[in-house]
């Protein structure tokens, strides 16, 4: 088997413009999908992370997350985005 190589689509000319003061809620909304589906496979909070118990630290609210979660959100939400401008789309405010 060939090693995998990652080849994401090339987002760096992508520029979110109005979106971009946007990040912050739409990562806070992501953390809240992201924990709603946990919680609803079984996951609770936890100290540490355990598979076997279903616990989670970062099942809190959004505020209380340390900022390096909150920048790991914020980011998969810019990529996202810069992806669907990269493909071609555009979002505009209906």
């Amino acid at each position: 088997m060939e090693p995998y190589r990652p080849q994401p689509i090339d987002t760096s000319g992508a520029d979110l413009g109005e979106l971009q003061p946007r990040l912050e809620e739409l990562a806070r909304n992501a953390h809240e999908g992201w924990a709603r589906e946990r919680m609803n496979a079984g996951w609770g909070w936890g100290a540490a992370r355990s598979d076997t118990e279903k616990h989670h630290p970062s099942l809190v609210a959004y505020e209380d997350l340390p900022e390096s979660e909150k920048d790991y959100d914020r980011a998969v939400v810019a990529e996202t985005l810069k992806t669907v401008i990269a493909l071609g789309y555009r979002i505009s405010r209906g």
